[in-house]
């Protein structure tokens, strides 16, 4: 899990453009909205068609469980585990 946690965080760097943030700064368990890493609605679209991209695993807007798949790097790594198995 920590090689895909790794995978993840460099994703979020590059797809969001994160200017002085590098994947090893960021936690694994921090959110990744509001106080923890500061991301917004939209880059969590971008987030997601990056995610489409690299993994071939998509959200639907409709699931109310995006909030927890979003919630950390360690949440959207359980996920794409799941997709995967």
């Amino acid at each position: 899990m920590d090689e895909l946690e790794s995978e993840i965080k460099a994703l979020i760097v590059d797809a969001l453009d994160l200017e002085g943030v590098k994947p090893e700064e960021i936690e694994s368990a921090a959110p990744l909205f509001g106080a923890g890493l500061g991301l917004d609605s939209i880059d969590a679209l971008e987030l997601g068609v990056a995610m489409k991209k690299k993994y071939n695993i998509s959200f639907s807007s409709e699931d109310k469980e995006n909030r927890k798949h979003f919630a950390s790097v360690r949440a959207l790594a359980e996920y794409v585990t799941a997709k995967r198995a």
